[in-house]
């Protein structure tokens, strides 16, 4: 929390973007961080004199931003990044994942979360929401290193599973995950079954009122293909977002991931109930599953958000790639160049993520708000000239410009180096798991 008026760290730049209601953006800025927040963000020459005892860190010809959130991934799954390609959703799933999933273990699904949260901070990411299995590694991962994140054990009506063997092991789960880290102060648990396709309707509503037992969040794959929709048609009458309202599971605790069929009806609705969604544009594209509508679901009133989606259907983690993708889909999708234009991207990664995490103290660069910010270096030649720095961020910039990534006031990346983890350790760690994957 804020410490009175003491400014412990000074962050210049020739940019800050601040992302506030009136998206200001200061030329020669910086912010003053206390602790975990943010203190004051304005005019560096002004900070410099208010705060002359702060320590400085300049970042010369730079923007500073608030942290990337990624809304949805499964990050345990940087273990199979590649490992299956080019094949349709439910055949990737049911031959190629679900099979090497089977095999895991807490060691490779710590060593997968820790790898990918490595991308996430090379790239700008500072906040993640994450469901997998054996979670309880993640827990531990984002702890060690240092990341904001929403995490949930997914279940499905399949058991025994690899955590737990019938649904009140798991009820019992998630109830002594929400002691072990209550009160955290970057981590939260959600509540995630996997999809109305693999989960029968009252264990969805029993993991909805586990949910509000153990003050979590709720969220879920939801009408994520055309295939879905027809299944939940032959199976219930209705289509995936009505079912699912009809269940109570639509509302302002809730975050929805992929939401590519969805119709005015539906979209109206996920509005009116305060349910978040988040737009997974380079997974939807890569499973051809469709193009959400991002640009209707906003105008409406629906939370977006952004996210990868789990790097084994991407294939990255990179929410600036994430940014410029989602910009592009809409435009193609609905041949108007004026769809998802850079600041709407820009505020689903920003914005929209503090919606989708349900937390309202990150997402933007305001005194009060938790110290979440990252730098991306205009220097090299793919970000310059600057004539509008939002669309160089979002249309121009790579992920490999993020030269400072901050969370809850700590550094954890800073120029090439990672601060909270060993790398090569990491890399050496995750080229021998290639050899699990192979003979497993």
């Amino acid at each position: 929390m804020l410490t009175g008026n003491h400014c412990d760290t000074l962050y210049t730049a020739e940019y800050v973007v601040t992302q506030n209601d009136n998206r200001d953006i200061i030329r020669k800025g910086a912010v003053a961080v206390s602790g975990d927040s943010i203190l004051c963000v304005g005019h560096s020459d002004i900070l410099t004199i208010l705060y002359p005892d702060a320590r400085r860190v300049e970042l010369g010809e730079a923007a500073i931003l608030p942290g990337l959130i990624n809304g949805h991934t499964h990050v345990p799954m940087s273990l199979l990044r590649g490992f299956s390609d080019d094949k349709a959703l439910m055949d990737w799933l049911t031959q190629d994942i679900f099979p090497q999933e089977a095999k895991l273990t807490p060691e490779l699904v710590e060593l997968g979360a820790m790898f990918s949260m490595a991308e996430m901070l090379r790239t700008g990411t500072t906040a993640f929401y994450d469901m997998y299995m054996m979670e309880r590694s993640v827990f531990r991962a984002a702890d060690k290193i240092g990341m904001r994140a929403v995490i949930g054990e997914s279940v499905t009506q399949y058991f025994p599973s690899l955590t737990c063997r019938d649904a009140e092991a798991y009820f019992e789960l998630v109830r002594e995950q929400s002691f072990e880290w209550m009160n955290h102060p970057r981590i939260r648990q959600a509540v995630v079954p996997h999809a109305p396709y693999t989960t029968k309707p009252d264990l969805l509503q029993k993991c909805y009122a586990l949910a509000e037992e153990t003050g979590a969040l709720f969220g879920m794959h939801l009408a994520e293909t055309r295939g879905e929709t027809d299944t939940c048609l032959q199976q219930f009458g209705k289509r995936p977002i009505d079912y699912c309202h009809g269940l109570g599971l639509l509302s302002p605790i809730s975050t929805f991931f992929h939401v590519v069929e969805a119709n005015e009806e539906e979209i109206a609705l996920l509005a009116s109930t305060g349910s978040a969604v988040v737009h997974n544009p380079a997974s939807n594209m890569k499973l051809a599953s469709g193009a959400a509508r991002i640009d209707d679901m906003r105008r409406a009133g629906v939370c977006v958000g952004l996210g990868t989606d789990g790097p084994a259907s991407n294939n990255a983690q990179n929410m600036v790639r994430e940014m410029y993708v989602a910009s592009l889909l809409q435009k193609v999708h609905h041949l108007a160049p004026t769809a998802c234009p850079a600041q709407a991207a820009l505020d689903m990664a920003t914005r929209g993520g503090s919606a989708t995490l349900h937390d309202p103290c990150i997402g933007t660069l305001e005194p009060g708000m938790r110290a979440d910010f990252i730098a991306l270096s205009l220097e090299s030649p793919n970000m310059q000239p600057v004539h509008n720095v939002v669309s160089n961020i979002v249309y121009a910039a790579t992920g490999a410009e993020t030269i400072l990534t901050v969370v809850n006031g700590q550094e954890l990346y800073r120029d090439g180096k990672f601060l909270t983890c060993d790398y090569e350790a990491l890399r050496n760690e995750i080229q021998q798991a290639v050899t699990w994957v192979k003979t497993s």
